[in-house]
């Protein structure tokens, strides 16, 4: 592989950073990846100082080093087509707007390659954009696996690089609805903790991390069921941070309903209606309901919402009362 096909970073260690290993520095720096993957890197000569190649995971850095990381680009995944059926509540030439059921992926990755909103998306659209790659086709935005809801589909590349843009410049109008443990005080709040990925666990976001960004959630009580101590919240987001409203709503002491990733004890509910309702719900409490953005071509504005919530949430708001 030619060293231009790999993306490139540099770091330069500091005080507080000496003793350590050369593979916990990378991982402590650059938490992207796992401390595994990076002495993988290390062995296949794929860290620099200077001219020299370190090629020993277990190499103390020193205060002042600088380093060079070269990181191959993931391998090319096979991804077929798939007739998986898909919910579409808007389709145009340029795009289509589709609900995203709660346990489905939304593109594939190493070892999870069947199933994902991809393979129905080469299925069902043929000009589907490509312009990210096969493994990305037509994928602006993400949701979680298990977070239902509408996500906007590029089929021209045009269209593709356009909402980008304006997911990238902030204009993009995502709304979400979410049942969260505990009562929250205030009608109308914001949230601001900037998130990265947790220095405890490499597979969770925190607001304790090495590479923490910006991020902003609003939202709106809209019921608080007090027997049960549980809350309605409509919730928008101004940045999009991944695991945004889950580790949002988690600081503030309100993790999701069902979201035991993020905190959520069924200890915690009050009622024995409640913990039914939890035990019947198999994903986290949140459905992102509407998307608001500028059609890319003709100038329009597209306002998408669901006429109802998933059949489980709806039950629970019904049955709580």
């Amino acid at each position: 592989m030619r060293a231009e096909d790999k993306e490139v970073l540099q770091f330069k260690v500091k005080k507080e950073d000496e003793g350590k290993r050369l593979d916990q520095f990378l991982a402590s720096a650059y938490p992207e990846f796992s401390r595994s993957y990076y002495q993988k890197l290390i062995k296949e000569g794929n860290v620099v100082e200077r001219d020299k190649t370190l090629k020993k995971p277990s190499l103390k850095v020193k205060e002042g080093q600088e380093l060079t990381l070269f990181i191959p680009p993931p391998p090319t995944l096979d991804v077929e087509p798939e007739n998986i059926p898909l919910d579409i509540l808007y389709e145009d030439e340029d795009l289509a707007i589709i609900y995203k059921p709660p346990h489905m992926v939304v593109h594939p990755s190493p070892g999870h390659t069947k199933g994902t909103l991809v393979n129905a998306l080469l299925y069902h659209f043929k000009n589907v954009s490509q312009f990210q790659g096969r493994e990305r086709a037509g994928i602006v935005h993400r949701l979680d696996k298990d977070t239902a809801g509408l996500i906007v589909v590029a089929k021209s590349e045009f269209a593709h690089k356009e909402l980008q843009k304006q997911f990238q410049d902030r204009k993009v109008d995502k709304r979400y609805k979410a049942i969260v443990s505990g009562i929250v005080k205030k009608d109308h709040g914001f949230i601001d903790f900037p998130i990265g990925r947790s220095i405890y666990n490499r597979q969770k976001m925190g607001t304790v991390s090495t590479n923490a960004r910006d991020a902003l959630t609003e939202y709106w009580t809209k019921k608080r069921w007090e027997d049960h101590n549980l809350s309605l919240v409509d919730i928008k987001l101004h940045t999009g941070r991944t695991h945004q409203i889950r580790v949002h709503f988690s600081e503030l002491g309100h993790p999701l309903l069902n979201d035991r990733v993020y905190g959520f004890k069924k200890s915690h509910l009050k009622s024995e209606l409640a913990k039914q309702l939890s035990d019947k719900l198999d994903y986290h409490a949140l459905v992102a309901y509407r998307l608001a953005f500028t059609h890319p071509r003709t100038g329009e504005k597209i306002d998408i919402q669901l006429d109802k919530l998933p059949d489980p949430l709806e039950e629970i708001i019904e049955k709580l009362g």
